[in-house]
C-alpha cells in the first residue's frame, strides 16, 4: 500500500505544481484531473488495504465529478478563447470589465 500512497503523492504533486506554475487554461485543467486521479489511487489503496467497499464507492463519486468538471471547464476554455482570442490565464483579469 506504501508505493501506492508513493505514487499517488507524487502525482498529486506534479498536479499541483502544473496548477501553480503553468498559464495555458487547457494545461491547469489537465493537472486538476491529475490531482483528481491521484485521490483516486490513494483511496482505492486504502480501501483496498482495509477491505472496505466506501473507498471504491466514493471513487465513482470523484469520477462524476472530474467528468463534470471537465464538461465545464471545456466550456469555459472555449468562451474565454472566443472571447479573448487566447486560453493564457493573465488575460483573464480582463473579464472583470
Amino acid at each position: 500500500m506504501n508505493s501506492y500512497l508513493i505514487v499517488a503523492s507524487i502525482i498529486f504533486s506534479i498536479g499541483t505544481l502544473g496548477v501553480i506554475i503553468r498559464k495555458n487554461l487547457i494545461v491547469v485543467f489537465m493537472s486538476l484531473e491529475l490531482m483528481f486521479n491521484s485521490a483516486n489511487l490513494g483511496f482505492v489503496a486504502v480501501s483496498n488495504h482495509l477491505h472496505l467497499i466506501s473507498g471504491d464507492i466514493f471513487v465513482i463519486f470523484v469520477i462524476v465529478v472530474a467528468a463534470a468538471e471537465a464538461a465545464i471547464a471545456l466550456g469555459i476554455a472555449i468562451t474565454f478563447y472566443r472571447e479573448k482570442g487566447t486560453i493564457d490565464i493573465d488575460k483573464a483579469n480582463e473579464l472583470k470589465n
